[in-house]
């Protein structure tokens, strides 16, 4: 089921009022209501995927129980790796399967050596990769003891299938959600209002921005080799507001929604493309992806390798941004992606040092300086090349795209069909992005945004952009970070 969707505009309403109006007395009626709710709206798309996320909850749970009693190390070790091992399991085959046999095939063939392998028409369940690292950061910290595990199933069930965040995060901790539905939950009107005006917010980031700038975008990157060095630079502007768009939108929807249910969500994007560097982007993009992967992959893997010192911190970051790479996608072009984040994020480290690289950016000014609006420009921009290697659809068309880009077409005029319908779209992100500077210290955008005006000017703004998005619905659009 899709935020964007007539199917969500029903659903959730009937959800709300059952949750409020009939459920309000009874926590465990209010669990349960959640966990019917989220995987009627995640069976939307195929109800025969929900086995996985059922086998997962029962599997962690289970794990979660003999933890809590076992004091044995080793048989606490052979514990967290069945869950390890489930859990990655699924992500492995469904996710990775064909491109590590393509691989495996290809690299025989280089010795002359022919293999018949068979690859699968795998379909990808939706949500996979974000359900599966919040599951395990479930049994990663009860092992570790930094959570004490839950008994009562049904919350536990809902920690792990909550709809505003189930197939596209943020990716939530246990140590932050789980304790949320052990809690009684009233509703507070403030904070369903200030819920719906991220809601609000979330749609006009992917129904307007996102969507428009989708559009063309989509046709620079499919007709790339026909169009010159300045065109494509334009498509790459194109999706760099689009994934942003799409992807916080989700967030912001997701993080929205919560609210209504009476529940809070860690911020996913904090104003990201206002950074001055790549360190600084990381702790704005995607937050919790980022560190999951600094709590669970890059912080072990560095304590184990201090021995090595500075080499050892280079290798851990290459290690996790790689992973980070994988983890968006299945193909080589995403080890690029996460290859060139790494060699942005280890450059950054020995230019500026550890201290200077999170410094906040024009945090208290209406206008950055001459200096922070050239590091945020040029990091902006060194975020957008790496977006080739991630939107492409393979190595060898990121690798063509880059080339074109940099030839002495890059100096011609930029010209694509329809190129003048893009104006206006243009205008809009400009209009956006100015909105997300003034808003950029808040949750989200429009969070404070007309507190000093009249009510009524308010409501008009409001107006304005509830109309601006029904204006621009047209065919459902698939959010982009659903493919991962």
């Amino acid at each position: 089921m899709l935020f964007n969707s007539l199917d969500f505009a029903i659903f959730l309403p009937i959800v709300f009022l059952l949750y409020w109006f009939v459920a309000q007395k009874n926590l465990k009626l209010q669990n349960a209501l959640i966990v019917v709710a989220s995987y009627v709206f995640y069976g939307w798309w195929d109800w025969r995927f929900l086995s996985l996320i059922i086998f997962s909850t029962v599997v962690d749970y289970l794990v979660g129980q003999k933890l809590r009693v076992e004091e044995k190390q080793s048989k606490r070790k052979v514990l967290l790796w069945t869950s390890i091992l489930v859990n990655l399991g699924f992500l492995g085959f469904f996710k990775y399967y064909n491109f590590f046999l393509e691989n495996f095939v290809d690299a025989f063939s280089l010795f002359g050596m022919q293999i018949n392998a068979n690859s699968l028409n795998i379909i990808l369940p939706v949500g996979i990769s974000f359900y599966t690292f919040q599951t395990l950061s479930y049994t990663i910290d009860v092992y570790k003891k930094k959570l004490v595990p839950t008994q009562n199933f049904i919350a536990f069930s809902a920690f792990v299938c909550f709809f505003p965040q189930l197939v596209a995060g943020p990716i939530e901790r246990a140590t932050n959600l789980l304790p949320q539905f052990h809690k009684k939950r009233t509703f507070e009107y403030h904070k369903a209002v200030d819920g719906m005006r991220q809601i609000l917010w979330g749609l006009f980031k992917k129904v307007v921005i996102a969507d428009n700038c989708g559009e063309f975008a989509t046709y620079i990157f499919n007709n790339s080799g026909d169009l010159n060095g300045s065109t494509l630079v334009i498509g790459v502007f194109f999706f760099s507001i689009q994934i942003y768009g799409d992807f916080s939108g989700y967030s912001d929807i997701a993080i929205g929604t919560s609210r209504l249910f009476g529940f809070d969500l860690k911020q996913n994007f904090a104003a990201p493309y206002f950074s001055k560097n790549i360190v600084q982007f990381w702790r704005k993009w995607h937050i919790s992806l980022t560190s999951w992967l600094t709590d669970y992959v890059f912080t072990p893997l560095a304590l184990n390798l201090r021995d090595y010192r500075n080499k050892g911190i280079l290798f851990s970051i290459t290690v996790t941004f790689v992973l980070s790479g994988l983890w968006h996608g299945a193909g080589w072009n995403f080890v690029v992606y996460g290859l060139i984040h790494a060699f942005y994020y280890v450059i950054t480290l020995l230019v500026l040092g550890h201290k200077k690289s999170f410094n906040s950016s024009a945090e208290d000014k209406i206008i950055p300086s001459l200096k922070d609006g050239l590091s945020m420009v040029l990091t902006f921009i060194l975020v957008s090349f790496s977006y080739i290697f991630f939107r492409a659809e393979n190595l060898s068309h990121a690798l063509n795209y880059t080339s074109t880009i940099f030839s002495e077409t890059l100096f011609k005029i930029p010209y694509f069909e329809n190129g003048t319908a893009s104006i206006p779209t243009i205008t809009i992100s400009i209009i956006f992005i100015l909105v997300e500077w003034i808003g950029r210290k808040d949750q989200f955008a429009i969070q404070t945004l007309g507190f000093k005006w009249s009510r009524h000017t308010r409501i008009i703004m409001y107006l304005i952009i509830t109309t601006t998005v029904f204006l621009n619905m047209g065919d459902e659009q698939q959010f982009i970070y659903f493919q991962f």
